[in-house]
């Protein structure tokens, strides 16, 4: 049996999930992210098998039709295929690492139909503040604020479905809430706060 954990963390655009994850990534040893399979081509500077794997269509179909056995979730987005391998999740577990997915609720739907996930969803303390947020950024249109909001507004309505709730509004506090459910959750399987096994004699 795979010894890590399985964590899904979602989140509506703008709601800071990146910078939570990265906080806790950073501080808390044992957690590695999965590496996803896509069909784009690399942007400068991303490495294969770092950023992603990049693979061809028919590659990428291959593994996707080897279900159960090839992606715990997969998605095409603006015409690319995006695709969570479930061998690249075993072994990280299998070395008993944590393995934490940066996912949507349609992913996370997806992987709840083939796996055990500890499941996380960080929302904004309101629609307001996320609207506030996104423009604060000064880098979207009127057009890709109103769908951001939308996409929100449907994502939100799936929170009920995840294990966790943790609403970013303070960001420190926002890290420790995550940081927390993770040693928790690693103490459920016996496991020290750093993840290493409790070693029980007798």
């Amino acid at each position: 049996m795979a010894a890590g954990l399985l964590l899904v963390v979602s989140a509506p655009s703008g709601c800071g999930k990146t910078t939570i994850l990265k906080q806790v990534m950073r501080d808390l040893p044992g957690l590695v992210f999965s590496v996803s399979h896509t069909t784009r081509k690399p942007r400068p500077g991303e490495i294969d098998r770092v950023h992603y794997h990049f693979v061809e269509t028919e590659v990428f179909s291959a593994i996707r039709n080897r279900q159960p056995t090839g992606f715990l979730e997969w998605a095409e987005v603006h015409g690319n295929m995006y695709g969570t391998s479930v061998e690249e999740v075993e072994r990280h577990q299998g070395a008993g690492h944590d393995v934490v997915l940066d996912i949507d609720v349609q992913g996370a739907a997806q992987v709840r139909q083939q796996a055990e996930p500890v499941t996380i969803f960080i929302a904004p303390p309101s629609l307001a503040e996320l609207e506030r947020r996104l423009r604060g950024r000064g880098t979207e249109s009127e057009a890709s604020i109103a769908l951001r909001l939308n996409n929100a507004r449907k994502e939100l309505a799936c929170s009920g479905t995840y294990d966790y709730l943790i609403v970013n509004d303070q960001l420190d506090q926002a890290v420790e809430n995550l940081r927390s459910i993770i040693v928790a959750e690693r103490c459920r399987q016996r496991r020290l706060p750093d993840g290493q096994r409790v070693i029980r004699s007798g």
